[in-house]
């Protein structure tokens, strides 16, 4: 566990101020707000111009950054989800069983796509992080269970 949570990446320039679309963005706002400080490459920098085109988050920091680099905040600046919640970040690592207690896997990462997000396995499984899938997230017990129907017995 690293003592930093990615909140996005930089992506392509958004006009010729600097700014840039941010790609994988955090669906909490106010870690792109302006005044919002980040880590760059493990340097701070702060927002000082957020807005949205076409739908993304565009920011501006106050210093120019390299693409493809990650945005991040310190963990102990999150606050505590809320209850029945977690951050995407917590369910790396977990053990993935179905609703019989078939071990699936382990959650190697957590992929972002435009429908959902999903739970990618160590053993090649891919499943949507979506309720009809995920049945129930036990952080304190590692373990997630998910609906037979979207897993396909051999």
């Amino acid at each position: 566990m690293t003592d930093r949570v990615t909140v996005g990446r930089v992506g392509r320039p958004h006009g010729l101020d600097g700014a840039f679309v941010v790609e994988e963005a955090s669906e909490a706002p106010e870690r792109l707000a302006v005044g919002a400080e980040l880590l760059v490459d493990g340097e701070p920098a702060r927002v000082v111009e957020s807005k949205r085109a076409r739908g993304r988050p565009v920011v501006r920091l106050d210093r120019r950054v390299p693409r493809g680099a990650l945005l991040e905040v310190p963990r102990s600046s999150l606050s505590e989800p809320e209850p029945d919640s977690y951050y995407v970040f917590q369910l790396v690592g977990l053990e993935v069983v179905d609703e019989g207690g078939e071990p699936l896997g382990r959650v190697s990462e957590v992929a972002h796509y435009p429908a959902n997000d999903v739970l990618e396995l160590d053993t090649g499984l891919a499943l949507p992080l979506v309720e009809a899938c995920v049945l129930d997230v036990d952080l304190e017990a590692g373990r997630i269970v998910v609906a037979r129907g979207f897993v396909a017995h051999g």
